[in-house]
């Protein structure tokens, strides 16, 4: 059991370390190359920010855990919204005044639909696989060219200009990029090793290690980048990097483990723990979309979704 313990947080804390590493060097290369800003904001680290997902869910789809994955994928959208912004916000008021980000979160709430509506069956196949990346790299060229065509200045692409690195020398940026893609899929393993045992220790479900301590795990990341946008005063990219990620979440990354190892799921999975992704989804797009001129996560909010991710936790360990 101890062992189990120290593999899990041993992958963890690499994972963690890896990916921030993969997002610096892949970031700082981008911008060597001359990419703008906005549009490695969109691309590199959102999916940097996903990239602990990513490697876990193909990690765990190889061998034979698809219910863990697609936990995982659930669990860390939820812990993103509930969870990480429950915090930040708690931490201080964000606001809301990019254009990108009011495009943004419909699009994550309707890829939410499309997945609640592939997995409704029971089965994720490698065909629901195929749709979900399709519609994943439409969406992504179409914010990639709008980026490149809209000369209007926006808030987030002010931000995101802040946050890629700087001078880094490409020799250095290419190091630490080729680290984390090395580092990242080892480190995964280790993590599920690591939960897998722990998850038969203690009787536990590999859709429920998935849609807890996988899930927090990997959405780690997120929580960093988000308490440092907003001490910063980067409200914008803080909730960027969740609208990304979950968009990356529920679309690449879940799709990784019906390409790979097409399986029927647990029935909760399509029903209890989609709805809950569904709900803390629609949340977020009313409070940041429908809150009059002044669009902010305020601290009451913060709250509510903080009660709501220990309600869903205790509602999980419960059913075990």
């Amino acid at each position: 059991m101890l062992f189990n313990i120290f593999l899990l947080a041993s992958g963890l804390a690499l994972l963690v370390w890896s990916a921030d590493k993969f997002v610096y060097g892949a970031a700082a290369f981008a911008r060597n190359m001359g990419l703008p800003p906005m549009l490695i904001g969109l691309t590199i680290v959102a999916m940097g920010g996903s990239a602990p997902e990513m490697f876990v869910a193909a990690t765990a789809a190889l061998n034979g855990m698809t219910d863990t994955a697609i936990g995982n994928v659930l669990g860390s959208n939820v812990a993103n919204i509930t969870l990480i912004l429950g915090v930040t916000a708690l931490l201080g008021s964000i606001a809301v005044s990019s254009q990108t980000l009011r495009r943004e979160i419909p699009m994550m709430l309707a890829a939410t639909v499309l997945a609640g509506y592939l997995i409704h069956d029971g089965f994720l196949s490698r065909y629901d696989g195929l749709i979900l990346l399709a519609v994943f790299l439409a969406l992504m060229t179409y914010l990639i060219c709008h980026a490149l065509n809209n000369k209007q200045l926006d808030p987030l692409a002010q931000e995101a200009d802040d946050d890629v690195p700087k001078d880094v020398p490409t020799g250095r940026a290419v190091f630490w990029l080729l680290a984390g893609i090395l580092l990242l899929p080892l480190s995964a393993d280790l993590m599920v090793d690591g939960a897998v045992g722990i998850a038969k220790a203690f009787g536990l479900s590999d859709l429920v290690i998935g849609l807890t301590i996988i899930a927090v795990g990997t959405s780690l990341p997120e929580l960093a980048a988000c308490i440092a946008g907003v001490l910063k005063k980067e409200d914008d990219l803080a909730i960027g990097n969740i609208v990304g990620s979950n968009l990356f979440n529920i679309l690449a990354v879940l799709a990784i483990p019906g390409l790979l190892a097409p399986a029927a799921i647990d029935a909760q999975a399509s029903t209890r723990d989609f709805y809950m992704v569904l709900a803390s989804s629609s949340a977020l797009a009313l409070l940041v979309l429908t809150t009059g001129r002044k669009r902010e996560l305020q601290h009451w909010h913060g709250a509510m979704l903080l009660i709501s991710f220990v309600a869903y936790q205790l509602l999980l360990f419960k059913s075990v």
